[in-house]
């Protein structure tokens, strides 16, 4: 049976945005704790000849950081602040005699310096270091939507089939080839019918489900959580919502009757006759749960680094797990030979549980083990979970029957040819749509909806004025930023709200004030708005070609 590994990597727009807590940090934090090391153990497992098929996803507005010149420098500064704070934390061990700290203070000292000769033999063009493993074919990269917009809450077509739009062209530009895959993002998928989803919304009759706009920009497979394909329940987000209780055992399936679908293979959604076949892959709820769960999977165990205790002012974490019940006063310190061996045997336990899955789904006319998750789980929130993937990977030539592969792998040898219609819903809490449109943030979406309808209204008539293109441009920048799903998810979460709703606001009304000045039909207010959109533009760099992006959707091409 084969199994595909995906991981979605996606960061909302912070260059330019300040650097801690929120700012560009929290970019330079998940590319020294997540893309380097991921970067670091995929080149390893290829010179040591170890197949390790990742289905890698980049998201439009991640990729677009990580190509942008301020990402260098900013990282430059990232590194030389944490070598400092190895400096700075070895001395105040030293002098408060907290001995068992020390050797610690050297590990990150030794840990940064690999990882920036890593950063500096490809000239901090990350993108160009996956690209070769793309071209290789140790990985397939995917795309997604442009910004991560909440498709099924946008309230114009046209405005999904932007997102995916330049999915799709920023992901040829800056990789080189188109990609068959598409992280929709949050896995949120609607039906084809009447759409509504508050008072306050626009209705509409009917809306063609989220599958039409993905055929119609070229994308070939996505992901789905189980339950959307009925193969079982949600699992959540972090797979807290259902179980409880230690490690999962390899023989349990977390499906909700014995007539469910089968969430081991790949299905046809909604096919149209002449049309591109358009193939949904399904969580497996078994090994996610094991893995993604950070109460009850691998992430949790006592021996592993402590995300939430950090040492400031210096920003490094000296300290594990010990037991998540405890004060984080009351943490040990970390034992990074220890936790390595950890990450081993789990690496280990996971390859024989997938292989007991798919032992057991045999008779299920099963073909895939899917297993996709947030990259940044892995190394960022989970230190170790980088390294366990790759020992993982080392154990899977011992498991007999399980052949890694990638999903266009996958689809060249098991096509999808069984039909299936999805319900609606997300992998979020709950399953539904309700994480990022609740009482909280229902304000953000009363805000879009008109701007959207803006924007398609004035967006034919400022193409064909020369200044009303500068300012449509970056009119249309700040609307997709302004639709990233992050925003309403971190106001969901109640951590750093405030950032988000600040955020929000402002890609807001600085699209607002550049549609109004179109609206104005006035030449020295459009004048006015050229050279407010030229000054937004330098804080809000992204997509240089978005403007085709826009005519091709209002002139109905597809790619």
């Amino acid at each position: 049976m084969d199994f595909v590994l995906a991981l979605h990597s996606h960061l909302p727009y912070v260059l330019n945005h300040g650097r801690w807590p929120h700012g560009s940090d929290w970019l330079c934090e998940a590319t020294m704790d997540t893309y380097l090391p991921l970067l670091e153990n995929l080149e390893t497992l290829r010179r040591l000849n170890v197949a390790a098929p990742v289905t890698l996803g980049i998201t439009p507005i991640l990729a677009n950081q990580l190509a942008h010149p301020t990402f260098v420098r900013e990282m430059d500064a990232f590194f030389d602040q944490r070598i400092a704070a190895c400096d700075e934390d070895e001395a105040a061990f030293a002098q408060s005699g907290e001995d068992e700290l020390l050797p610690l203070a050297a590990f990150w000292r030794e840990r940064v310096g690999r990882l920036r000769r890593i950063f500096d033999r490809w000239d901090g063009n990350l993108l160009a270091a996956f690209r070769r493993l793309a071209s290789e074919g140790r990985v397939e990269l995917m795309s997604s939507a442009a910004t991560h917009g909440f498709l099924p809450l946008l309230a114009r077509d046209e405005s999904i089939r932007l997102q995916l739009h330049v999915g799709q062209s920023e992901h040829r530009r800056l990789f080189g080839a188109p990609p068959a895959g598409c992280w929709v993002p949050e896995c949120a998928y609607r039906r084809g019918g009447m759409w509504q989803p508050l008072p306050s919304a626009p209705r509409q009759e009917f809306r063609p489900p989220i599958e039409d706009h993905l055929r119609e920009a070229g994308f070939r497979y996505f992901f789905v959580d189980s339950h959307l394909a009925q193969a079982g329940r949600s699992l959540g987000l972090y797979g807290e919502s259902h179980f409880a209780g230690g490690i999962v055992e390899p023989d349990r399936r977390w499906v909700d009757t014995p007539s469910m679908r089968s969430p081991y293979r790949a299905y046809v959604v909604s096919p149209r006759p002449g049309a591109a076949t358009v193939s949904a892959f399904v969580r497996d709820p078994i090994s996610s749960l094991q893995v993604w769960s950070r109460y009850h999977g691998y992430p949790g165990d006592g021996i592993y680094l402590e995300f939430h205790k950090i040492r400031f002012p210096g920003g490094l974490k000296f300290w594990r797990v010990t037991d998540s019940d405890i004060d984080l006063g009351l943490k040990e310190p970390y034992d990074p030979n220890t936790s390595r061996a950890r990450a081993h045997r789990h690496a280990r336990h996971w390859g024989e549980m997938i292989q007991s899955v798919a032992a057991k789904a045999a008779g299920d006319a099963a073909e895939v083990v899917v297993a996709p998750f947030d990259s940044e789980l892995f190394g960022h929130w989970w230190f170790e979970g980088v390294d366990f993937l790759s020992d993982f990977y080392r154990a899977l030539h011992r498991q007999p029957g399980i052949v890694p592969t990638t999903a266009s792998g996958h689809l060249s040898r098991q096509s999808a040819n069984v039909a299936v219609e999805l319900a609606e819903g997300s992998w979020g809490a709950n399953g539904d749509f309700r994480k990022w449109l609740n009482p909280a943030t229902e304000w953000t979406w009363e805000r879009l909806w008109p701007l959207e309808q803006d924007f398609w209204t004035l967006a034919p008539l400022a193409l064909n004025d020369p200044t009303g293109r500068i300012v449509l441009a970056q009119a249309t920048r700040e609307m997709l930023l302004a639709q990233a799903s992050d925003w309403q998810f971190i106001i969901s979460t109640g951590a750093a709200a405030d950032y988000a709703e600040r955020r929000f606001v402002e890609h807001c009304r600085d699209a607002e004030v550049l549609l109004d000045a179109l609206r104005s039909n006035n030449p020295d207010a459009i004048a006015a708005a050229a050279r407010f959109a030229e000054t937004v533009h330098q804080r809000d760099d992204v997509f240089p070609n978005v403007l085709t992006d826009v005519e091709a959707v209002l002139h109905g091409r597809g790619d």
